[in-house]
């Protein structure tokens, strides 16, 4: 008997952290629920890094996922985004982990290989793609169509199909 695997995307931001929640039974993907985490941007570094692990830690709570994927840090951006980037990336992980999840990190590339089938994909294609494998997700952000994204890829990459819930 095939069991369900929810897991939970998240693609960390400072202004947007997108995130997203599918349910894998073997090979099937269902959307769950998805949107988008924002913080004020004019609060101290901080209480913003506070808020999104906040969130974070709630999301876990209400869909209850067993399993977890992140985007990682893209470095292109330049050094001082790319560390304020990892740091909300940090503050996502940690509060994931603190709920006892399995955390899959995935690099830009490999998530946009598993959605679109190649790695240089756009944000349009992404979003795209998204929508059609997940056809009931409806309308959503390009943020949570990346977070999204990520669940799909950490279902395709990290060996849930056929396992226990």
């Amino acid at each position: 008997m095939t069991h369900t695997i929810r897991i939970l995307g998240i693609d960390p931001g400072l202004r947007a952290t997108g995130w997203g929640v599918v349910d894998q039974t073997g090979a099937r993907l269902a959307h769950v629920a998805h949107g988008v985490i924002r913080v004020e941007p004019s609060a101290p570094l901080a209480v913003r890094l506070a808020g999104i692990f906040s969130e974070v830690s709630a999301l876990v709570l209400a869909h209850r996922p067993h399993a977890a994927g992140v985007e990682e840090t893209l470095v292109n951006a330049g050094a001082r985004s790319a560390l304020k980037l990892g740091q909300a990336r940090g503050a996502a992980m940690a509060a994931l982990a603190r709920e006892g999840l399995d955390v899959h990190e995935f690099a830009p590339r490999q998530i946009k290989l598993a959605v679109v089938g190649t790695g240089a994909a756009d944000k349009d294609q992404v979003s795209f793609m998204v929508q059609r494998l997940l056809p009931r997700a409806g309308k959503m952000t390009s943020d949570a169509a990346d977070a999204l994204a990520c669940a799909i890829c950490t279902a395709h990459h990290a060996g849930y199909a056929g396992r226990a819930a």
